[in-house]
């Protein structure tokens, strides 16, 4: 009964795959817009981008929030941000829930027909935001009140206030990066190898009954169960240390089929590329970048991550003009599961310090009335 209960947690975090949808859910939505120029100069044939929404746009168009998600998440990643009398109340918002591209529902290597697996062009998260703006611009909103996003989200959402300044009041970027440092880059590429040397991935081009399953089980326990938490957050769950190798077995046997492994390949490759210096306009001026963002800006990071470490969510915020920055779980630092909402201490504080900030934003709900 505990590893059930601890699996469960292990498949409700950051880089952990986000919650199924239910029958009982907003419905799917796709904006399909032709072709996608993508930075590169390459594009994505026939791009449709999914998402959902939560709630009623008003006449103006003045309360919609924008949720971008994290690598391999889908518009379910900050659910636990969503709903009556949280941060983010479908009463107050009109939520609009995307999926990035890559994760297996809006256009991605997995279900290309035009670019199907490795034919599919690379992405960086300037197009992710591309995308999402071009769905923005399409529902007829010319600003959002935040943009709200957990890990590869928080990157995007800091990506949004540099490449769209006027288009957000705001933007909560939770354990993000705004560079991806070599430490994330190293973590990334050994995941990567570790699928790539399942035989099975030949190359990217296996066939849908024989997946790289071997080492999709390693990405799964690595990612999910090891690398998204902190040593000391792992001795508390589990005292006797043989009993990480059960959970862990677990979580693989739960986890390893959630995400295509061509997608996350893809998605990890505009993870480990990111960085808001190289953003057209800025020069590589990574620091200068930061001093020209004009939106309100709350980061809440996590204590000791090892995925996102948070001396970059830090820096960032020295950079910011108009930054609040939190740091989550002081008393039992989780790492990179803090910006998951798995805990109730966790959960509390991070709608509490949201709800707070977007009152400030809203000056106390009259911009959006």
């Amino acid at each position: 009964m505990k590893f059930r209960t601890l699996t469960g947690l292990a498949l409700a975090l950051a880089a952990a795959p986000a919650a199924a949808h239910g029958p009982k859910d907003p419905p799917h939505q796709s904006h399909c817009m032709g072709d996608l120029k993508l930075e590169s100069g390459e594009a994505i044939r026939d791009f449709c981008i999914s998402y959902v929404t939560h709630g009623t746009l008003n006449a103006d168009k003045s309360n919609a929030v924008l949720m971008v998600t994290a690598i391999g998440g889908n518009h379910h990643r900050i659910d636990y941000l969503i709903g009556p009398g949280r941060a983010l109340d479908p009463s107050k918002y009109f939520i609009i829930a995307t999926d990035a591209i890559g994760n297996g529902l809006t256009t991605s290597p997995s279900n290309s027909k035009a670019q199907p697996k490795m034919q599919f062009p690379k992405f960086n998260i300037r197009d992710m935001v591309s995308s999402q703006q071009r769905l923005v611009e399409k529902l007829g909103i010319r600003k959002v009140v935040t943009v709200v996003g957990a890990s590869m989200g928080g990157m995007q959402a800091l990506q949004w206030a540099v490449s769209y300044p006027d288009m957000m009041d705001s933007v909560v970027p939770i354990i993000p990066l705004g560079r991806t440092p070599a430490w994330t880059t190293g973590v990334l590429e050994m995941l990567r190898q570790g699928i790539m040397a399942d035989p099975r991935w030949n190359g990217g081009n296996y066939s849908s009954s024989q997946p790289p399953e071997q080492g999709m089980r390693l990405w799964s326990g690595w990612l999910s169960g090891v690398i998204v938490r902190t040593p000391g957050y792992q001795e508390s769950l589990f005292p006797n240390s043989q009993d990480a190798i059960g959970y862990l077995k677990g979580v693989q046997d739960a986890g390893w089929r959630r995400m295509d492994a061509v997608d996350w390949i893809y998605q990890s490759w505009a993870y480990d590329r990111h960085n808001l210096g190289a953003t057209p306009g800025f020069d590589g001026d990574y620091h200068r970048t930061l001093k020209s963002i004009k939106a309100k800006t709350l980061i809440l990071a996590g204590i000791g991550d090892l995925l996102n470490p948070e001396y970059e969510a830090m820096e960032a915020a020295r950079f910011i003009p108009d930054v609040r920055y939190v740091a989550i779980n002081e008393k039992l630092p989780m790492g990179h599961v803090s910006g998951a909402g798995i805990s109730a201490p966790e959960n509390e504080l991070q709608n509490a310090e949201i709800a707070r900030f977007l009152e400030a934003v809203t000056d106390r709900g009259r911009k959006i009335q």
